[in-house]
Order: structure tokens, then C-alpha cells, then sequence
């Protein structure tokens, strides 16, 4: 379930809504969209759309309600009773899938913690059948109102302690980082829109073997690899992140906060882009916002258009680096194809003339023109 508020990123056709919910092991039954100025207090799509609603899911069978905005507390409340199933939104939708996919100790601390700070939003549903109850002369409430204080204060203490437990995670990653800095090392951090193919690149440049899969959010855990630059005459540590996605819950952009801030310590990102999705300006947009949130914003970029081979042929570039306008600032582009290779030559040729470009700050050298000199795509 979509609904217009007016703003350019609706997915009209809840395609990406529907992926997150196959990813996350469900079958879509069907889709329903609809216009409103501003959400209804109570039930988010207004009593009309409710029932039509309703009725949807009595006629489909459909097990469970998923929205693609985020609800309040109160809104998801009372639209379980008044659908008579379950209804959830595109938050939990994203928390689900991080569960399922979180691999390391780390990356299921960081889930946990982010599911812990949503489910403390929503006792108040998980607990109606408790709500407080009127009583005699001096009471001020029933059981109720007692188990619900109880399970919020049992929440906020497993929220700390899980706190406590990713704090000591951040110190180990800083101390990383530091050796890093202490032994030269340059630093490069692959980021971008989920499912735009960076595990892909990460295997095809250093010949690792990172799960990927045509699917969002395929891998959560932070891979670190070194990737040796032959032009360069040095070696690098490249670093695979976790996918970003459009309206990321703010909970998983804190929780995974020791993750991200590889990619706020590197020296470059190397911004992946699904360059065959037509949707591509807005997911580069979505990852810049990302980007300023966890304050990576003025680390520079190089812009990856992958997917080259799954492109229209009429629609190919004529030539393997260019730059592009974004936030105002011109950024270096190479187009690639991680599954037939097509790029890499001219991206690994980049990357070493930049690094190059670093060792020797005062040299007249523009890792673009360098990176040129090799051959360009037919």
C-alpha cells in the first residue's frame, strides 16, 4: 500500500515496496496506491480506502497489510482492527530483512538495537488487551498500565546493555583504523543504493567471494579486502558496506553507525550506481543524504555506473570515464560491468593514478586524463 502525498520519490508502482517484501520471504497478493494531501490521523488512507482495503484482503486471502510509509504507533493500531489482520510498514519491512541477513556478531548487535528502539515505539498495540482500567476509590489504574511500564523499562535495559556491547565494537573498529593510518594505508569504501551490484565489484576487483545476489540488501556485514594497484606500484584496502536504500529508517543509520563510519573514515567512495535503473538520479540522491547524515559528505567520490551490460545498446556510453554533476560539484564517472569486466581496466587505472595523485600532492597530475590514456569502451 502506497499513498501520494505529492512528493517526486513516490513509487507509483510500489515496485521497490514489493521487492523489500519478496526479499524478506513474502508473496505479494496485490498493490494499491492513493492520493491524499496529508495522512489521516487515525487510519493513514482516510474510513473510504480502509474498507477498500478491507475488502482487498477478504477476496485475496492476504495474511498481512504492508505500507510503504511509515505509521505511527496509534495509525497501525487502529488499522489491525480495522483490516482484522496484521499491517506493517516499510520500516519493520527493512528491520526484517536486516534480521534475516545480519551475519557477523557485530551486524546482529546493530539489527538488534535497531529493533529493540523500534519495538519501544509500539508496546502500546503489542499490550491492548492490558490498557488501564477503571477501578475504585484511590485507584489510578489497572494492570495494564503496570505490565506495560514493566516491558518498556525491560526494552530500555536491553536497549543499553546492547549499547554498552556495540560501543566496544566502535573502539575495536577506531583502533583498526588508527593501525591503518599509522602503517600509510589509503583507504577506499564502496557505498551505494542496495542491489546497485558493489558486492560484485568488491569480488570482480579482489577476487573475493562476498555473497552476492540480485537482491536488496544481499549483504549487511562490512568486507575489507586488499586490492593492489600494479600502476601504482602499492596496495590498498577496499572495504565493501552496507547497501542504502530510500528513507532508511534513522534507528539503522544510528545502529549501524560503527559500520558506516568506514565509509566517513575512508580517504574515497566509490559510489556504486545501477546505471541500467532508470530510477538512478533519485537513488544517487538518497545516497548523498545518507552520506551527510553519517557525515561522509566531504570524502571524494568517484562515480561507478555499473551495469553497463544490462544497459539498452543505444544507450551505452561512447567512452569509459567522463564526470557528472552532483550537489553542484563536477565528480569523475567510470562506467563498468562487473559481470563481464567491461570498465575495470579504466577504474583500476583511475584508482592508481589517484593514489598516486595523494602520494605526490604538489605533481600536475590528473588521475582522469591518466585514466583515459587507457582504451576506451567500443
Amino acid at each position: 500500500m502506497g499513498v501520494d502525498f505529492g512528493y517526486p520519490h513516490f513509487d507509483a508502482d510500489l515496485q521497490e515496496l514489493g521487492q523489500l517484501a519478496e526479499t524478506a520471504g513474502y508473496r505479494v497478493a496485490d498493490r494499491v496506491t492513493c492520493k491524499r494531501r496529508a495522512p489521516d490521523p487515525a487510519l493513514f488512507v482516510g474510513s473510504g480506502k480502509a474498507d477498500e482495503i478491507k475488502m482487498l484482503v477478504q477476496s485475496t486471502g492476504a495474511a498481512e497489510v504492508l505500507f510503504d510509509q511509515a505509521l505511527s504507533p496509534a495509525q497501525q493500531r487502529n488499522l489491525e482492527r480495522h483490516l482484522g489482520c496484521p499491517v506493517n510498514d516499510r520500516t519493520l519491512l527493512i528491520l526484517e530483512i536486516f534480521a534475516q541477513r545480519a551475519r557477523s556478531h557485530e551486524g546482529k548487535l546493530q539489527v538488534e538495537l535497531a529493533r529493540l528502539q523500534y519495538l519501544s515505539t509500539r508496546l502500546v498495540r503489542r499490550w491492548s488487551h492490558l490498557e488501564r482500567q477503571s477501578g475504585g476509590i484511590g485507584m489510578r489504574g489497572g494492570p495494564g498500565e503496570t505490565q506495560i511500564e514493566l516491558d518498556r523499562r525491560m526494552i530500555n535495559e536491553a536497549i543499553k546493555r546492547t549499547k554498552e556491547r556495540l560501543e566496544k565494537v566502535k573502539k575495536q573498529r577506531a583502533t583498526q583504523r588508527r593501525q591503518r593510518q599509522r602503517r600509510d594505508a589509503f583507504t577506499i569504501s564502496l557505498v551505494g543504493y542496495t542491489n546497485a551490484g558493489k558486492s560484485s565489484l568488491f569480488n570482480a576487483l579482489v577476487k573475493a567471494r562476498t555473497y552476492a545476489a540480485d537482491q536488496l540488501f544481499a549483504t549487511l556485514d562490512t568486507t575489507t579486502r586488499q586490492l593492489y594497484l600494479g600502476e601504482a606500484g602499492r596496495t590498498v584496502s577496499l572495504s565493501d558496506t552496507v547497501g542504502f536504500i530510500r528513507e532508511l529508517p534513522h534507528g539503522l543509520v544510528d545502529a549501524f553507525a560503527a559500520t558506516l563510519q568506514e565509509a566517513a573514515d575512508a580517504d574515497l567512495l566509490l559510489h556504486v550506481v545501477d546505471a541500467a535503473n532508470p530510477d538512478h538520479p533519485e537513488q544517487i540522491a538518497a545516497v548523498q543524504r545518507v552520506l551527510g547524515e553519517i557525515g561522509a559528505a566531504e570524502v571524494p567520490q568517484l562515480l561507478v555506473f555499473n551495469k553497463i551490460d544490462a544497459m539498452d545498446p543505444a544507450n551505452r556510453p561512447h567512452r569509459a570515464l567522463d564526470a557528472m554533476e552532483v550537489d553542484g560539484q563536477s565528480v569523475p564517472r567510470v562506467f563498468v560491468s562487473a559481470l563481464s569486466g567491461d570498465g575495470l581496466p579504466e577504474l583500476r587505472a583511475w584508482l592508481a593514478a589517484e593514489v598516486a595523485r595523494r602520494q605526490a600532492p604538489m605533481a600536475d597530475q590528473d588521475p582522469l586524463q591518466t585514466a583515459e590514456a587507457a582504451d576506451p569502451l567500443p
